[in-house]
């Protein structure tokens, strides 16, 4: 009798359990669920953009089912692909994307699983690396300044998910790599470098001629502050040689005599203080003031 009981309890949990495994499921942090029901989407548990609700849920048995989908950013990698440039250089390009799924209603409505989302994804990404990286030279593709290239695909991916409503958004694009084959990388190497040697010799050039035009205007602004000097001195020297005259004629004004004896003795200081020999008559007038008859 016991063993029937216990027989029979075991057989009421089994039920109950496989009941509550039915009716009960747990929604990870990191993931986000789908309810359907019968197959059509009814509702989301931890979805994407609205406040975290990650725990255990309730669904009705063998009417509702639930689909997982990852709530952080997954890697799509995209294996190398030939390109051709701009410039009829062909190129393999290795690229890898990362996206979030935003909407899962949509993204179940439009791909149903990721690996059907992934396979739709890397054809649009293909043909938008091609028709991109096509519109320019291949020497901007390889030096890695390629920034605008990349943000030029992603808003171009991002605008095709919307208008098909994937339910998903592009956060990233990245070339992880982009060689030329071999027959073509001597060849378009040494186009670049040759491209570079031009640059390089137009940057020094534009310098030269920065140097002789920045030489010329010092050499102009030098001549500007001589010339400003020299006719400032020659308007000082005319002020001190009119401020001489003015004092040699008050002087004169005064007396007469004294000034013609000032101006004699200034004469004999600068004539005779040279070891200069002077052949004059006894009664010139340069040597009045020194005869003695005179009573100077």
């Amino acid at each position: 009798m016991n063993n029937n009981r216990l027989m029979g309890l075991g057989i009421v949990l089994a039920i109950f359990a496989f009941i509550a495994s039915q009716c009960f499921y747990t929604v990870r942090e990191d993931k986000q669920a789908l309810v359907l029901r019968f197959g059509e989407p009814v509702r989301t548990e931890n979805a994407y953009g609205i406040e975290e609700d990650a725990g255990l849920k309730f669904k009705v048995p063998v009417m509702e089912s639930v689909r997982f989908y990852d709530r952080k950013n997954l890697v799509l990698d995209l294996e190398g692909q030939p390109i051709l440039a701009s410039d009829q250089e062909r190129l393999v390009v290795d690229a890898f994307i990362r996206y979030r799924i935003t909407d899962v209603r949509q993204f179940y409505e439009a791909f149903n699983t990721r690996v059907a989302a992934e396979i739709q994804m890397k054809n649009i990404l293909d043909s938008l690396i091609r028709d991109t990286l096509g519109s320019v030279e291949s020497p901007e593709i390889i030096s890695g300044q390629r920034v605008n290239l990349m943000n030029a695909i992603e808003d171009r991916a991002n605008a095709r998910a919307e208008t098909g409503r994937f339910g998903l958004r592009i956060e990233d694009v990245r070339i992880k790599r982009a060689d030329l084959p071999n027959e073509n990388a001597s060849r378009v190497f040494n186009r670049m470098s040759a491209d570079r040697q031009e640059q390089s010799a137009e940057k020094r050039g534009e310098g030269e001629r920065s140097k002789r035009t920045i030489i010329a205007e010092a050499d102009k602004d030098v001549q500007i502050l001589i010339a400003n000097a020299r006719k400032q001195s020659e308007i000082i020297k005319g002020e001190g040689d009119k401020q001489r005259n003015r004092i040699y004629a008050d002087a004169y004004n005064l007396d007469p005599e004294f000034f013609a004896f000032y101006r004699s003795m200034e004469a004999y200081k600068k004539g005779l203080g040279k070891k200069s020999t002077y052949v004059l008559s006894p009664d010139s007038d340069f040597l009045g003031y020194l005869d003695d008859q005179g009573g100077r």
